[in-house]
């Protein structure tokens, strides 16, 4: 299993960072106070030590604390859930809320002398404060400037004098499988450690810990607490942001997973430019080819993704896309299934345009798909059901290309979208969730935020909802 980690309250793991530095035979020759970057394969295998000494005042702890406010019961049997069942949580027999600190460590990157850090999201998730420590051992207070829980990545600024020691980024495109890598970080919170290691593939797609799954493998010893720490290059150069291992026992074992510094890149340009990160919007939707696919289309091999949904007023029908088109590529760069073909064209700049190289009828052709966001082609009308029904305690939105994609969703972005809901409210009691698309209430479709409303107030004696959630449309009967 995937397994993300990092040290502390938050147990939000993702893990990642590193072990020790490993020496090789004649490591004693190189520590001459002239040591440079290694120039050559001879060189590298003398010492890592200029790389890290490079790079090593750029990598920061980060701790991360927020306050939870919780109540402690005065009777161990008020802990009881049959006790609670019918005394309640009216205050007899439990103690007055009482405020309790979570802390989280984890690692950052500097990438910009004033002071600009990466990290990951689930570091710094919910945090009220936020701190950094220097490898020189200066502290100071830090920022949230932006965070993207989609990559896992966030944004810090830290707030004092610069200038601040940085990490170059590299191509992480031009990375190949076997290149030397070093992962920096502190595990466990041990203090700053470097481990080594390869490449051990590229564009891994199936990890399931971002919604853009393209990750760099490593065998690079990762371990919790070093979440958001640096994997650099033999140039000293950050090739990505250390972020889950895959892991049996809750350690590393040689299998560690970094967001690519062309996503890394993407996020940080994104940093002063609001609270959320605006991505290219496509309008269709497109799928895996597999085998039995590739066979009937009379593909060589299984590649590419297969276009199977085209949105009315969308760049992808703009640029003429069609349904059973095959998208091989995206500014020449290959793609070969949908998680790779997300993260091709999500890190896309708003703006000019994307060629999107596909095969049609046994011939090959570029289109040139327009980079816009998501249009927000209706309004919200954000409401909070409050009446007796069983959307109490729902918030709902108008749907449009603008929330669907906030909120994660393939398909028609149309109807009457479910985005909060309120614990132990009726809503959650009949199992909605945020992204139920309400399709219709007692064979009535709902149009609008406005007309579900409406509903609610009515009194029916049995209630007929047509919920759909992952493309399918699942009906509940309740009586009212």
């Amino acid at each position: 299993m995937t397994r993300a980690m990092s040290r502390g309250a938050f147990r939000v793991s993702i893990a990642v960072l590193f072990g020790v530095v490993i020496g090789f035979a004649g490591a004693a020759q190189a520590q001459q106070d002239n040591r440079q970057v290694p120039a050559s394969a001879t060189e590298v295998k003398l010492s890592f030590a200029p790389i890290v000494k490079q790079v090593a005042p750029a990598v920061v702890n980060v701790y991360a604390t927020r306050k939870v406010v919780e109540r402690r019961s005065v009777s161990p049997f008020f802990n009881d859930p049959f006790f609670r069942r019918f005394f309640g949580d009216n205050g007899s027999g439990f103690g007055q809320p009482r405020e309790r600190v979570q802390r989280a460590l984890g690692s950052g990157v500097i990438i910009s002398s004033d002071g600009i850090v990466i990290t990951n999201h689930h570091v710094i998730k919910d945090a009220d404060e936020v701190r950094v420590a220097l490898n020189d051992r200066r502290e100071f207070d830090a920022d949230i400037i932006l965070k993207d829980e989609r990559t896992d990545l966030a944004v810090l600024k830290i707030k004092g004098d610069g200038p601040f020691d940085s990490v170059p980024f590299a191509d992480s495109d031009s990375l190949e499988v076997g290149d030397i890598v070093l992962a920096i970080g502190n595990p466990f919170g041990v203090g700053q450690t470097v481990t080594q290691g390869i490449v051990s593939a590229l564009a891994r797609t199936q990890v399931g810990v971002t919604d853009y799954q393209f990750f760099i493998q490593t065998d690079a010893a990762i371990n919790p607490g070093n979440s958001g720490g640096a994997l650099v290059d033999m140039h000293g150069r950050l090739v990505g942001i250390n972020s889950a291992i895959f892991t049996r026992s809750g350690g590393s074992n040689g299998i560690g997973f970094a967001i690519p510094a062309h996503m890394v890149q993407f996020v940080a340009s994104q940093a002063g430019q609001g609270d959320k990160i605006k991505r290219p919007w496509l309008g269709a939707t497109v799928q895996l080819v597999n085998a039995e696919i590739a066979d009937a289309m009379a593909l060589d091999r299984p590649r590419g993704v297969l276009v199977t949904n085209v949105y009315d007023g969308s760049p992808a029908q703009e640029a003429q896309l069609q349904v059973g088109d095959l998208v091989i590529a995206i500014d020449g760069k290959e793609v070969s299934d949908p998680d790779s073909f997300g993260y091709r064209f999500a890190t896309k700049t708003l703006g000019g345009t994307a060629t999107f190289t596909i095969e049609r009828d046994q011939k090959q052709i570029d289109v040139a798909v327009v980079l816009r966001p998501a249009p927000e082609t209706v309004p919200r009308d954000t409401r909070n059901l409050t009446e007796y029904s069983p959307f109490e305690g729902a918030t709902v939105m108008n749907l449009s290309p603008a929330v669907a994609d906030e909120l994660r969703l393939d398909g028609d972005p149309e109807g009457v979208v479910v985005s909060a809901i309120a614990p132990n409210s009726a809503a959650a009691r009949i199992g909605l969730r945020i992204g139920d698309i309400v399709r219709a209430v007692n064979e009535q479709e709902v149009q609008s935020t406005r007309m579900l409303e409406a509903i609610t107030r009515s009194s029916p004696r049995l209630w007929q909802l047509d919920i759909e959630r992952n493309g399918k449309v699942n009906r509940i009967v309740l009586r009212g």
